[in-house]
């Protein structure tokens, strides 16, 4: 996929990532990158394996032996000695080897399974037997587990993530973050006019996002007071969509003060009525920003599964008064007019609210 030049970097960018949530974890592990493999020496095998599953960048990994400078003659007793341990009297098996070594690959395979008792299928094998033989020593493992994948966290350049505490916005961040980009996150609140639940809620989400970007920026926007100027001075079926484009519009000015590259969103394709294909394109009319929105083209329940699977899933249904439900409307337009928005917004001297408002904002690191 990448050049030398890409993938040095992007290996630079997972090696850090590891250490760092290994050390977070307060684990005593020693660090040794093989190239395209990375072995970590540890004591703790469970512990590192549940800390690694969820780091981007990796696309598989196994707890492992790993035997340091020995000959093929005592890696192959080893396994003569110690097979019956993993492979029972009945059962197939398959030597699966990647070999930087001197020795032949003709040869290693002979002498490892020369020792071994048991039937030989290589196309459906009962257990497969993973040998890497490299300069440095030999690699033994049994099982290949599956990785978060995707790439290293940061590797990407940053985005902005408008996170309103529920099920979808979590989820864009986290398959935004697969993809290398660091997010820092932007809610916007009511209160004082609501309770805090939606801030708890995020900070809540942000400990789980943990587990996957190794620091976390938070911007809390206070909207209440933007929100009580649309509605009072508008038509009930456009403040969803004036709510969305001052949103926006806040959020571009602190992506340009990040240095964020693009703006993320939870919106899926017609789940409710300001996310129809011409309220969206109202929405971000005007913007010099892009925005990426992950999960354009899943459905509710592919979206919830997902979500129960990086864990946000119990968080997010947690019930709260976001800055969008306690000022909807019953009847929002599911196909507003751009030049009536922009009306609109001439009318509410849009450009003071926005300065207002960017005044209170409360940001945390995490």
């Amino acid at each position: 996929m990448k050049s030398e030049g890409v993938r040095k970097l992007f290996k630079k960018t997972l090696f850090h990532n590891i250490i760092f949530f290994l050390k977070k974890a307060e684990m005593d592990f020693k660090f040794f990158p093989f190239h395209e493999r990375i072995f970590v020496a540890t004591t703790e095998t469970q512990k590192a394996l549940k800390i690694i599953k969820n780091i981007f960048g990796l696309s598989w990994f196994s707890d492992c032996l790993f035997f340091e400078k020995i000959n093929l003659n005592d890696f192959s007793d080893f396994v003569a000695k110690n097979y019956q341990n993993w492979i029972k009297e009945k059962e197939t098996f398959a030597i699966r080897l990647k070999n930087n070594s001197k020795e032949s690959r003709e040869k290693i395979i002979e002498e490892i399974a020369k020792g071994i008792k048991r039937k030989v299928n290589l196309t459906k094998p009962k257990r497969e037997i993973f040998v890497v033989a490299k300069k440095e020593g030999w690699f033994l493992y049994f099982k290949k587990r599956k990785g978060r994948g995707g790439l290293p966290a940061g590797s990407g350049g940053k985005v902005l993530s408008l996170l309103s505490g529920g099920i979808d916005s979590p989820v864009a961040s986290f398959l935004t973050a697969k993809r290398g980009a660091e997010n820092i996150w932007l809610h916007f609140h009511s209160f004082p006019l609501v309770s805090k639940v939606s801030i708890e809620k995020v900070k809540e989400l942000a400990q789980i996002f943990l587990n996957y970007q190794p620091r976390l920026k938070i911007y809390f926007v206070p909207f209440a007071k933007a929100q009580m100027e649309i509605k009072t001075k508008t038509s009930a079926k456009y403040r969803i969509l004036l709510y969305r484009r001052l949103m926006l519009k806040i959020a571009e000015i602190i992506a340009q003060k990040e240095k964020c590259l693009a703006l993320v969103s939870g919106e899926s394709l017609g789940q409710v009525s300001s996310q129809t294909l011409p309220n969206i394109n109202i929405v971000e009319r005007g913007l010099k920003i892009p925005v990426f929105r992950p999960l354009i083209g899943m459905d509710k329940e592919e979206i919830i599964t997902l979500a129960k699977k990086i864990k946000t899933y119990q968080i997010s249904i947690k019930p709260q008064e976001d800055c969008c439900t306690l000022f909807t409307p019953k009847h929002p337009t599911a196909e507003g007019k751009l030049e009536i928005i922009k009306k609109l917004e001439k009318e509410l001297k849009i450009k003071k609210i926005i300065k207002e408002t960017i005044e209170k904002i409360e940001i945390i690191v995490v």
